[in-house]
């Protein structure tokens, strides 16, 4: 395992129209010697074919998220992890940033999110976003979550659930310390919000956090979501 060495995982469902592009932009990182593994859970279009030529593994899973990136993360020779939705951008420099934070002592973080996006919503969602996580100690996967390798293996990695696994991995860490809280931001896509309508995405999304601290199963809650 490279001690300095960071993994990128990216789990990948159906996302041919934009996943070339969004790897695109790590292939600096991937010259200063980031490694970036696709993991695919199932694509039905040519997602896999997309991704062949901008990543250094591209792999198959069983569908979910969850699974994905801890399949992802088993395979990584790298002793930083960064796990990266498809439809979310990191940075300039963000490897440094994240090195340093790890360096320094860190244990685990986050990137600050910015949603792209027309509606005007969208900035003031990133906003409470961002502020709810620093305030919780808790992270979504949407702002770009890194863990130490051997912090992440120690508490038994993503749970196996349908939803709420970032939330869940975020618990556990934040047992073990807070995240370092990049305010640099990644730049994600607000293509659910717009699609399903912003207001009813956001009244879902808390409806559901609201329920799962009350203790439902994501399960259940992935049903409601669906």
């Amino acid at each position: 395992m490279n001690p300095t060495l960071l993994s990128i995982v990216i789990p990948v469902l159906n996302e041919a129209p934009s996943i070339g592009a969004s790897l695109a932009c790590l292939q600096p990182l991937r010259e200063q010697g980031a490694e970036v593994i696709v993991v695919d859970g199932g694509s039905d279009d040519d997602s896999v074919l997309q991704a062949q030529p901008c990543a250094d593994v591209v792999m198959d899973a069983p569908r979910g998220r969850a699974r994905q990136m801890n399949v992802g993360a088993a395979s990584a020779h790298g002793a930083i992890l960064l796990f990266l939705h498809a439809d979310t951008q990191l940075p300039p420099g963000a490897d440094g940033l994240i090195r340093k934070a790890i360096e320094a002592g860190g244990v685990w973080g986050r990137f600050d999110v910015r949603i792209v996006g027309q509606h005007p919503m969208l900035r003031v969602v990133a906003i409470l976003m961002n502020w709810r996580s620093c305030l919780t100690g808790l992270a979504t996967g949407d702002q770009a979550m890194f863990v130490r390798r051997d912090v992440f293996e120690r508490v038994g990695g993503f749970p196996d659930q349908l939803l709420m696994e970032d939330i869940e991995l975020s618990q556990r860490l934040r047992r073990l310390a807070r995240p370092v809280c990049i305010t640099r931001q990644v730049a994600t896509s607000g293509r659910r919000w717009e699609t399903l309508g912003v207001w009813r995405t956001i009244f879902l999304m808390w409806r559901l956090r609201w329920r799962y601290w009350r203790g439902e199963s994501a399960e259940h809650l992935a049903e409601a979501y669906r």
